[in-house]
C-alpha cells in the first residue's frame, strides 16, 4: 500500500517574527519529510509508487494578544497577522524549509471547519453551558483570556505562568486556580466576574476510554509522553476537567454558532487549522480533501514542542475523535524538546538568544545549522544545546574535514586526466573498498548500513542517522588516504590506478550525498549537477544503482561546495542584550533593619553628606520611573543579590538584579511599587543582565547603622509613570 502522510508542525503564534525554536522545530520536519519523499512503496500490482507527502503549516492569528497588538499599532487584527504573514518567506525559504502550502487560522476553511467540528461535539452530548467567575481586568475593561494572565503554577509553583498550562511541569489548569495572578497587559491583579461559558465535556467517561485507547496504541507517542499525558488522565479519568472553549467579546476569533457575542478559544480553532491548511492546499491543487482523509494509507504526523503537550494529547483527540474525523485513528504525534543556548533557557536581554535573521545576514551556511541540529535530534523528549564550540568544531569536522573533503580531493583529478568522464570499470580492490564503507555491522549483524540509517531517519534518530553516514564518510577518506591520489597522479605508469581510485571516491561521495541530502538539500542539488544526476531517490543506496550507474560517466566541473565555519560569526551570532541600567549593589549589612518610628530623628552624622550641586538639566537627564514588583526570587550563588521582576508600563517586564538581600526576604517585596532609573546604561553580570536600578535610602555608614530602605510610592501611583 501506497503510503500517505500529512506532516504539520505546532502553529505559530502571529504575533512575532520566527525565532530560533521555530526554526529547529521546522527543520527538523522538514529533513523527516524530505527523507519520505525518496521513498518508495509498493502498490497492490507490486509496482514501486513515489510515497505521498504533504507538508503544510500556518499561522495562528487569533486571540486577545493579537487583538491588542493591532489596537496599539491602529489596523485591524487581519492586516497587523498579514504584516506578519508577510515575513515568514525570509525565514522558511532562508533555511530550505519546504512547506507546500502555508496559511492562516483566519480563513473560511478553518470557520467552516471549527464551526462544523463543534456542532458535531454538541450534538453528540458533550458542549453545555454555565456561568462561572472569569478574570476581569477593571483597568483594561475586559475580560482576560488564559493567555492574558500570568502568576505561580499551582501544581510546581514556577513563577509567570500563564492561565493555561505550565511551561515548565507541562500541568493543564484553570486560570482561577493560578497563585497570585496578575494581567499581563497592566500588571494589575484581576477581579472574578460571572460570565455565561461553553464547555466541552472533557470529564466525559467516553473521552476517558477513548484517550486511555488513543495514547496507548503502539507507535502513537513516545513512551514517556505516554505516561506522562496517563498521569493526568488519573485511574478513572477523575483528573480530566472539562474544558472552558468560549470567550467574550471583544475578541479576535471564530464566533461561536447559535451564541452572540461568544467565540471560541484560541485552542480550540488553532489545531483544526492544521486541517484548513491542507483543505486549501487541495483546493489549489484539485485534489479531494475528503478523499484523502478517508483513505486508508493516510496518516497525519505532527510535530510539536513539550510546553503544549496538553492541548495536543489530551483536547486536541478527544474533539477530533467524537466530532467523526476519519483523521484521528491515523495521528501519530513526535513531541520534542527544546532549545537551549550553554545549558541556559534562550533569553534576549541576558544575550543567551539566537536570531535567525542575524545569521543568515552574516551569510552563515543555513546547512550548518541543519546539520549541527540533526545530529542533536533523537525521538526523545530532550532539550537540545547549542555551543558555540560545539557547533564550530562539529561542522568543521564532519561537513568540511569528512564529507567536502573527499570530493576536492579527487574530483579535480577527473576533470584534468580524464576529460571529466569515470573510469569505465572498477578494480576488485575499489569494489571492496566500496564496500566496506557501506556495509557495516548493524546491530551485532552483517548488512547493509543504508538500512540502519533509513531506519533512525524514520525514527527521527537524526543523530544516529548522521553518525552512521559519518562512517561512511571516514572509511571513504581512510580509502583516499591509502591509495593517495596526489601521489598517483605524478606517475603516469599508475595513470589507470588513479583513475579506479577517484572513481570510486567520487562513488563513495555521491552515496553520502544521497544519504545527507534530507539534510543537506542545497548542496545535494549541486551535488546533483556536477554528477549529472536527475535526482536522487532512496533505492540509489542500494544494488546494482550504487556504482554501475556511475561508471563511464562524464561529470562536470566540481566548484567548493562549502566553507569552514569562521568562530567570529558565531560569536556575533548572539544577540546582544536590550539596553538594559546597572544594578545597585548595596554595601554588607549586619542584620536587617527595621523602619524607624514616625518622628524618630537620626543621629548628627547618620546623614550623608549632598552631593555637589547640579542644573535642572542634569536631573532631567536621569529618567525616574515607578515600578511594579511583579515577581522577587533569591540569586542563586549570591550572598548580596536578589532578582526582581519589575513592570515599568512598558508591555513587557524588567529583570534587575539588585543588592537588598540583607535587608529583605522575595515576598516582602512581591506587589509593592518602587522607583527605578530606567535609562542608565546595560550591564552584564555573572547571573544574568540586569535591566534596571531600583532606588534606595541608607545611612552614610551602612556597617555601623545597617539600614536600607526600598523606595515605595504612596498608594495610587501606576507603574510607568515618571518621577519628576
Amino acid at each position: 500500500m501506497t503510503r500517505k502522510l500529512f506532516v504539520t508542525t505546532a502553529l505559530p503564534y502571529a504575533n512575532a517574527a520566527f525565532h530560533i525554536g521555530h526554526m529547529m522545530e521546522y527543520i527538523q520536519a522538514d529533513i523527516w519529510v524530505r527523507f519520505q519523499r525518496m521513498q518508495h512503496d509498493m502498490d497492490e500490482n507490486g509496482s514501486g509508487q513515489p510515497r505521498v507527502v504533504h507538508f503544510v503549516g500556518a499561522d495562528d492569528t487569533h486571540g486577545t494578544p493579537i487583538m491588542i497588538a493591532a489596537e496599539k499599532e491602529g489596523v485591524t487584527p487581519q492586516e497587523f497577522v498579514a504584516k506578519i504573514a508577510a515575513g515568514r518567506a525570509q525565514y522558511l525559504d532562508g533555511f530550505h524549509i519546504a512547506f507546500d502550502n502555508w496559511y492562516s487560522t483566519d480563513s473560511p476553511e478553518n470557520v467552516d471547519l471549527s464551526q462544523g467540528i463543534y456542532r458535531r461535539l454538541r450534538d453528540a452530548g458533550l458542549i453545555y453551558t454555565k456561568t462561572v467567575d472569569r478574570f476581569y481586568d477593571t483597568a483594561k475593561g475586559m475580560f482576560l483570556a488564559d493567555r492574558n494572565i500570568k502568576g505561580e503554577c499551582p501544581v510546581c509553583h514556577a513563577k509567570d505562568q500563564y492561565g493555561d498550562n505550565c511551561e515548565v511541569c507541562g500541568a493543564a489548569y484553570q486560570p482561577t486556580e493560578l497563585i497570585n495572578p496578575y494581567s499581563v497587559f497592566t500588571g494589575s491583579t484581576p477581579i472574578l466576574k460571572p460570565s455565561e461559558q461553553y464547555f466541552f465535556k472533557l470529564s466525559d467517561p467516553r473521552c476517558f476510554q477513548f484517550l486511555k485507547e488513543w495514547l496507548n496504541t503502539p507507535g502513537r507517542l513516545q513512551p514517556e509522553m505516554v505516561n506522562k499525558v496517563s498521569e493526568w488522565l488519573g485511574e478513572n479519568g477523575e483528573k480530566l476537567a472539562d474544558w472552558d472553549i468560549s470567550r467574550d467579546a471583544p475578541y479576535f476569533g471564530i464566533p461561536i454558532p447559535d451564541a452572540p457575542g461568544k467565540f471560541f478559544y484560541v485552542w480550540l480553532d488553532a489545531p483544526v487549522g492544521y486541517l484548513a491548511s491542507l483543505k486549501n492546499y487541495f483546493e489549489k491543487k484539485g485534489l479531494d480533501y475528503d478523499a484523502f482523509l478517508k483513505d486508508p494509507g493516510a496518516e497525519q504526523v505532527h510535530f510539536i514542542g513539550k510546553d503544549i503537550v496538553s492541548f495536543h494529547l489530551l483536547f486536541w483527540p478527544a474533539m477530533l475523535n467524537f466530532s467523526g474525523h476519519p483523521i484521528i485513528d491515523k495521528l501519530k504525534v513526535n513531541v520534542h524538546g527544546h532549545l537551549t543556548v550553554n545549558n541556559e533557557k534562550m533569553s534576549k536581554s541576558r544575550g543567551t538568544g539566537i536570531s535567525p535573521l542575524r545569521y543568515l545576514d552574516l551569510k552563515m551556511n543555513p546547512e550548518w545549522l541543519r546539520y549541527y541540529l540533526a545530529f542533536k535530534l533523537n525521538s526523545k523528549v530532550e532539550d537540545l544545546d547549542f555551543t558555540g564550540e560545539d557547533f564550530v568544531a562539529r561542522v568543521n569536522s564532519d561537513l568540511i574535514g569528512k564529507y567536502v573533503n573527499i570530493a576536492s580531493r579527487c574530483a579535480g583529478f577527473i576533470a584534468k586526466k580524464f576529460d571529466g568522464k569515470l573510469a569505465s570499470t572498477l578494480s576488485d580492490n575499489a569494489k571492496e573498498w566500496i564496500a566496506r564503507a557501506l556495509n557495516g555491522e548493524v546491530n551485532g549483524a552483517h548488512g547493509e548500513r543504508q538500512a540502519s540509517i533509513a531506519a533512525n531517519f524514520e525514527a527521527r534518530e537524526f543523530g544516529k542517522a548522521l553518525r552512521e553516514i559519518m562512517e561512511i564518510a571516514d572509511v571513504a577518506n581512510r580509502y583516499v588516504d591509502e591509495n593517495k591520489p596526489w601521489i598517483l597522479a605524478k606517475d603516469d605508469t599508475r595513470i589507470a590506478e588513479l583513475h579506479d581510485v577517484c572513481t570510486a571516491a567520487l562513488i563513495l561521495f555521491r552515496q553520502l550525498t544521497i544519504l545527507l541530502s534530507p539534510v543537506l538539500p542545497h548542496v545535494a542539488a549541486r551535488v546533483q549537477e556536477f554528477l549529472g544526476d536527475a535526482g536522487f531517490t532512496w533505492a540509489d543506496t542500494t544494488g546494482a544503482a550504487v556504482y554501475e550507474t556511475m561508471l563511464g560517466r562524464t561529470i562536470g566541473a566540481y566548484s567548493h561546495l562549502m566553507q569552514r565555519v569562521d568562530a567570529k560569526m558565531v560569536e556575533d551570532l548572539f544577540d546582544k542584550p536590550a539596553p538594559v541600567a546597572a544594578p545597585i549593589v548595596a554595601a554588607p549589612a549586619a542584620a536587617t533593619a527595621a523602619p524607624a518610628e514616625a518622628g524618630e530623628a537620626p543621629e548628627a552624622g547618620d546623614i550623608e553628606e549632598l552631593a555637589p550641586e547640579i542644573s535642572i538639566d542634569d536631573f532631567t537627564k536621569i529618567d525616574l520611573r515607578v515600578a511594579k514588583i511583579v515577581n522577587c526570587e533569591h540569586v542563586e550563588g549570591s550572598s548580596k543579590l536578589l532578582r526582581l521582576t519589575l513592570d515599568v508600563g512598558e508591555g513587557r517586564y524588567r529583570n534587575v538584579f539588585s543588592g537588598i538581600k540583607s535587608a529583605y526576604q522575595p515576598e516582602q517585596l512581591i506587589g509593592k511599587l518602587t522607583v527605578m532609573v530606567a535609562n542608565l546604561a546595560p550591564r552584564k553580570m555573572k547571573f544574568g543582565v540586569s535591566e534596571g536600578m531600583v532606588l534606595c535610602a541608607s545611612a552614610k555608614d551602612e556597617k555601623s547603622n545597617p539600614g536600607l530602605y526600598v523606595l515605595e510610592p504612596v498608594s495610587g501611583a501606576q507603574p510607568g509613570m515618571r518621577i519628576r
